[in-house]
């Protein structure tokens, strides 16, 4: 991800600081980056087949009420040490995603019924390895 708008570079280095901060800091710094460019982000334009009116940078106000609608929940593993979770999906898209991937590509020819059963099968017996 390469974002061209300044906007979206300010936004990208909060968002890249998360595991390294607390939530009343990443809240206060996302606070901050919405005020400076609130203008920018309510800036609309009419559509010439539409005649609607559309905002102008749907995906950028899109990440950030992504980020602030879910913010209780970016924090959960650090509000739960005591849980062990880790702060990414490495380990899952690596250590679980990727062989349940393989065997799905395996199959190609199930219906999306037996797959999505494969998967389960798969879920709920991987923990028992």
């Amino acid at each position: 991800m390469r974002p061209k708008l300044e906007a979206s570079k300010d936004l990208k280095k909060i968002v890249a600081r998360l595991t390294q901060t607390t939530e009343k800091n990443f809240a206060k710094k996302l606070d901050e980056w919405y005020a400076f460019y609130k203008d920018f982000l309510e800036e609309k334009f009419v559509s010439s087949t539409t005649e609607k009116l559309y905002y102008t940078h749907p995906k950028i106000r899109a990440t950030y009420r992504s980020l602030r609608t879910n913010l209780p929940y970016l924090f959960t593993y650090k509000k739960y040490k005591y849980l062990s979770i880790p702060n990414t999906t490495n380990a899952l898209e690596g250590g679980v995603f990727s062989h349940m991937k393989n065997m799905i590509s395996l199959h190609r020819g199930l219906s999306k019924s037996l797959k999505l059963k494969l998967v389960d099968y798969y879920l709920v017996n991987h923990k028992k390895k």
